[in-house]
Formats: C-alpha cells, structure tokens, sequence
C-alpha cells in the first residue's frame, strides 16, 4: 500500500467503522491496534472489534432511542451495524449478537480490505505529519493516556465499567428455571429466567453485602457510571434495590402461567449455539471465588460452571466539551479527530456512531469539503451536540436517550405518541440530511 492518508489508533468499534468509512471512499488507511502485542484488562482475544461486556447491542426497536441510533447508521451504511445484524442471536427486541463470529466477520473485513493496513503495535505519541483519529476507547494505554493529557492540557476524567459473568448452558438446572422475554416481547426462548423466592432474594442480597471484592489500586477512585452499576453497589442502596432493578420479576411468566416472583435472574444467550448465557446485569467487582459462592445461591446455578467470571477495569474518557468540536475534530488541530468511548459516549451503537462520522468527515476535511455535523434533530446529532456542547465541569458519559433530543414544537399527550414522533421527525431529517450531502453512498466501496 502507498503511504497513508490517515492513521487511525484503535481497533474497536469506532476505529474499524472509521477505517471501513474512510477507505471505502479512496484514503490508504493504517489502522494500529496493540493486541495481542500488548494486552488490556478486558480484552480475550486479538479480533477487531472484540466485545468486552455484554453481547448486546441494546433495543434494536424504532420506539427506542438505541433502535433510532442504529436506524440511522442503517441508513448511512455503516458496516459494524450491518455485520452485527448478521451475527444476531435471539434477545427479543435487543439486537444481540455471537460476539465471536461478529468480531471475526469485521476484522475480516477490515483486514481483507485493500487500503487498509493493519499494524499490530502501540502507539505510545500523537502523530503530527498525518491525519489521525484516535479511537482508542476506554482502555486507552497509560503511555498514550498520558500524551492525550499533555496536548490538553486537562487532568484525565475516569470511571468504573464492570462485566457480568459468562456462564455455561449445561451447568443449568432447567429445572428451576423457565424460558421467556418481558412482556412476551420476542421470542418465548430469547431469556432464560431464575425465579427467586422472598427466602432465596433476601439470602441472596445479604452474601452480595458481605462478599469480598477487589480493592481499588490507591491512585484510584470508585467513579462508576450509574447505567452500568457492580450488582453488589445496587445491592447497597437498598433491600429492593435489584429487585426493582436488574433483577425486576415484573413482565415474567413462566409455563404455567405464574408471575408472583419476587426477583429473577435473566440469562441471555451469548452465542448462536445456545451454549453459553450472559448473566443479564449481574457486573460485579467481586473476587472470583466470593462470584462463584454468591452466584450458587441463586436457584439453577448451584452447580454452574462460570466460562468467564465478572470484573471491572478502568474507563478513561476525554473532558470533549473543552476539547471537541462537534465535528469530532480537536479544538486545537484540525487534522486530529477523537471517536468512540473516549470522546465521552458509552455503549456500542454510540461508539460506532462516532467512528462513522470521524472516519467521513477526514475524507471530507482532505477534499476540501465542509465537514459534517448532524441535524440535532436525529439520534446522532443529537449524540454529537451532547458531546461537544455539554457543560464541561459536570461532563459524565452518556448513552442515546431521548432526552438529548430536542423537544417537539408542540404539546403531545402520551409519552409513547410523543417519542414516535419524535422518530418520525428524526428519520425526516437525517434523510434531508442525507441527500443535501450527498451521503446516499456513504459505506459502500466505490
């Protein structure tokens, strides 16, 4: 390959997208990612694109701001979105996916494409010569981590993520659990359910309190994002707090029709096979052998067999209102772009999201063309204007929400009638979006 026209550091979500987008419209890509050459606390393997928490991509539903997000990167053709569907296993309304046959399927892609080199090594400095997008993620390397904060200037912001554990389908006693989705969305075999009485809840909450977990490193803090809270922090905010929380039995019955359970486990698949479920928020910071004690207690897993116990690793992110523009360009050089969890989005679809339009917009910024900034009406956009304009002090992670949509003109009654509205206005707009940009081919070869 001739030299490059782009660097991208960071082979997950957001840099293979960027890279995908950026070589399909003619750049010479080198995307450098330093597993398995250096390894981080989460990942497993040296795949692209390798999924380090949930399988889930969340609600793939057009009335939910995740299934909006992904509607719109459907539209502009974003690669990650597409093979993800194609990896898709059973989990309701979530698109979930086989995280080994996704994450194989796009570093095939990636690395099968013709102007895109793949350098497996880290990158310790920010190059100045070419563009670069930084996509490092949450596990950025201190080496990098720390040349990001000399060029802002700004003290790094972090929190906690934590993974739920992986366990083994024939370690399960079916006999104590029963297959269903909430509210009889989906498919009846999409979750498998562990019904807990009062008796086992009440056991169950008082080994999660007095569990050991692994203490903190003393240069760090305990800042966790509250969508992704340990189980055993829920646990300390109250008796309930799980079972009005990830453990909730409310939308479940079982074959014969009962639903008075007072919480329930969910296990969703993890791969096609069926032969390993996801414990359904259930991260945990505990040590493994107090995960594997405390996690027996829970009717059907007594004899479970645990293919990957939880853990929690450090999530560094960037302060973007200080330091982006809402074209995902740095303030301060305009050939150098941030992208993914590092800029400040948490969750997959949002990480692509970013990787999607950083990878463009260097295609863009070398053709002499004006950058793009999504309509704030769309899920992207959206997305982009929380990133870039929120208030700096208080600046935390954010996943799509409605919330970070503009209000509708106009008074709606019912919160189901105004989100779909709402969609409704956003799909409009990312298609007028679209054709005024000439973003019809956007992801396709050319």
């Amino acid at each position: 390959m001739k030299a490059p026209d782009l660097v991208i550091i960071g082979g997950g979500l957001a840099g293979s997208e960027a890279a995908w987008q950026a070589a399909s419209h003619g750049l010479k890509v080198v995307l450098y990612e330093m597993r398995p050459v250096r390894a981080t606390p989460a990942h497993q393997t040296a795949w692209l694109a390798e999924l380090v928490c949930s399988n889930s991509l969340k609600s793939a539903s057009l009335n939910t701001a995740p299934g909006l997000l992904k509607e719109e990167l459907r539209r502009l053709g974003s690669l990650v979105l597409r093979l993800a569907e194609a990896a898709r296993v059973p989990a309701g309304s979530a698109l979930a996916v086989d995280r080994e046959q996704f994450a194989r399927t796009i570093s095939e892609a990636i690395m099968g494409h013709a102007s895109i080199a793949v350098v497996r090594e880290e990158v310790r400095e920010i190059p100045r010569d070419l563009p670069t997008i930084i996509a490092t993620g949450p596990l950025t390397s201190p080496a990098l981590a720390e040349a990001i904060r000399q060029l802002s200037g700004a003290k790094d912001l972090y929190f906690h993520d934590a993974i739920s554990p992986i366990v083994d389908a024939h370690s399960i006693d079916y006999s104590k659990a029963f297959f269903a989705s909430r509210h009889g969305e989906g498919e009846a075999e999409d979750y498998l359910n562990c019904p807990l009485s009062k008796e086992d809840y009440l056991r169950f909450h008082e080994a999660l309190l007095q569990g050991e977990t692994v203490p903190f490193h003393a240069f760090e803090e305990p800042h966790y994002f509250e969508a992704c809270l340990p189980i055993e922090e829920i646990a300390r905010r109250g008796l309930d707090a799980l079972a009005f929380g990830p453990m909730r039995p409310v939308g479940l019955v079982d074959g014969a029709g009962r639903r008075d359970f007072y919480a329930v486990l969910q296990l969703r698949r993890e791969n096609l096979m069926g032969s390993a479920f996801n414990m359904v928020g259930f991260q945990t910071k505990l040590t493994y052998p107090e995960q594997k004690r405390i996690f027996h207690l829970i009717p059907g897993l007594e004899q479970a067999e645990f293919l990957r116990f939880g853990s929690l690793h450090r999530n560094t992110y960037i302060n973007a209102p200080l330091l982006l523009r809402d074209t995902l360009q740095f303030r301060d050089r305009e050939t150098l772009f941030f992208a993914g969890q590092i800029t400040g989005v948490e969750g997959y679809t949002e990480s692509v999201t970013t990787g999607l339009l950083a990878g463009v917009n260097v295609v863009r910024l070398l053709q002499g063309q004006p950058l793009l900034v999504p309509p704030p009406p769309t899920a992207i956009g959206a997305l982009v204007r929380y990133i870039a304009h929120s208030a700096a002090q208080s600046f935390q992670p954010m996943n799509i929400n409605f919330g970070l949509l503009p209000d509708l003109p106009h008074r709606v009654r019912g919160k189901g009638e105004r989100r779909q509205q709402m969609v409704q206005r956003a799909l409009a707009a990312a298609d007028r979006w679209r054709a005024e940009q000439g973003l019809a081919g956007v992801g396709v070869p050319v």
